[in-house]
């Protein structure tokens, strides 16, 4: 690796002679002076030459003197550079990367996400999403969970209805994995506390803003609960270390988008979906996106949160894991988590017992052949446990007020879209 300072510590290295390395952000020639912008992953570096520039986005490494300007980017500059041209662009951006906002639609950006991202405004959303993710890890890493590694091309597509890919492996059907489900719960009874990252993909042929085909989940799962709300006060914690990593981690892109980052409350409030029928007038099994809004303001109304748990779903929609309420069999022990009027987390206590999960495929008409694997771990004695899943993309669009999911993937994969 060469040995180079990046824009943002060049302040900590005034009056010495440095090397930066970039992109091409911006050139100005004037006729007596040029300014060179230089772009790295923390930021913008200025460099003041006398000769003719290499063109935008082209790779260049730079030694110069680092001199105070308040007027450069970071309060400094580069003087005396003796400036390398590393490689040059065989053709333009679809549009110019160097001005302050994105002048190109969502679909030009989509088809050239290779170059576009790295707008500063386009590449901000990836880094909160890194953030995030760091940040799921580290609070379930100090809560005990072991991460895993589970299976993304699975024999049998029954974790749902939601349809999904088919593959040809090795002549035999295959599918890609709808959810690690299945896996985390058995590994569930190998580490009592799991939890995952990774893609999940669904055939499902929607074609809105909130939806993808293939999206990245994070998942947990832990064992030793008594009941759905000791998964969801592991939930609560999650979401306040992903905030906390992307204040810390992610700030820079924070301010640049405007983004206001909510508080997640000690306790964040809930109501059973009996209650948020009565609230929104509604008797649907189910709760429609109109009354996720009106659900999320009223909780931004009467408890100042924009976090709601709503509990206790009825069984019939929900899968067949899902373990019933013991007081209220036609309910659940299952949660949605709602966030700024959309819902971004699914969740519950699953049936642990072996003999639960015959009576629970009996119900649906169907026998344990096509299950054989998943029910090994609960013929081997399972604890209670449960777990949620949370979509990062989803997340993302909601921290940032992405109007399209699209904007925080780097390259999504809808019912239209396959490439880049």
């Amino acid at each position: 690796m060469i040995s180079r300072v990046m824009s943002a510590e060049l302040a900590e290295h005034a009056g010495q002679r440095v090397t930066i390395a970039g992109w091409v952000h911006r050139r100005r020639q004037l006729k007596s002076v040029s300014f060179l912008v230089v772009r790295d992953r923390t930021g913008l570096s200025q460099v003041v030459a006398a000769r003719e520039l290499p063109g935008e986005e082209s790779v260049v490494e730079v030694t110069g003197t680092v001199q105070a300007s308040p007027q450069a980017p970071g309060g400094v500059e580069l003087v005396e550079p003796e400036i390398t041209v590393v490689s040059e662009p065989c053709a333009a951006p679809p549009f110019d990367l160097y001005r302050p906002v994105v002048s190109a639609g969502l679909a030009t950006v989509l088809d050239h996400a290779p170059v576009a991202l790295r707008h500063p405004l386009l590449r901000a959303p990836l880094e909160i999403s890194a953030a995030s993710v760091a940040g799921f890890r580290e609070a379930l890493d100090g809560l005990g969970f072991t991460e895993v590694h589970t299976p993304k091309i699975v024999a049998s597509a029954t974790e749902s209805g939601a349809n999904v890919f088919g593959i040809d492996y090795f002549g035999r059907p295959a599918y890609l994995a709808q959810s690690p489900q299945f896996y985390k719960q058995a590994m569930a009874g190998v580490f009592e506390r799991v939890y995952e990252v990774g893609p999940v993909f669904r055939a499902e042929p929607h074609d809105t803003v909130r939806h993808l085909a293939q999206y990245t989940s994070l998942d947990a799962e832990l064992a030793f609960i008594r009941d759905h709300r000791d998964v969801m006060a592991v939930l609560r914690e999650a979401v306040a270390g992903m905030l906390e990593s992307v204040r810390l981690r992610a700030s820079a892109a924070v301010e640049l988008l405007g983004a206001v980052l909510p508080e997640v409350p000690a306790e964040i409030p809930a109501i059973h979906f009996t209650e948020a029928q009565e609230l929104t007038g509604s008797a649907e099994p189910d709760l429609s996106p109109a009354q996720e809004r009106w659900l999320c303001e009223w909780a931004v109304r009467e408890h100042g949160s924009e976090f709601l748990f709503v509990t206790g779903y009825p069984m019939s929609k929900r899968p067949f894991y899902t373990h019933p309420d013991p007081a209220r069999p036609g309910y659940s022990n299952g949660f949605d988590l709602l966030f700024r009027g959309l819902e971004l987390v699914t969740g519950g206590q699953r049936l642990h017992l072996h003999a639960d999960y015959l009576a629970a495929l009996a119900a649906r008409g169907e026998g344990p052949e096509a299950y054989e694997g998943y029910l090994q771990a609960f013929r081997y004695g399972m604890p209670p446990h449960g777990g949620f899943a949370l979509g990062l993309e989803r997340w993302t669009a909601r921290l940032t007020g992405a109007a399209n999911i699209r904007q925080t993937t780097a390259f999504p994969r809808d019912l239209h879209r396959l490439s880049p």
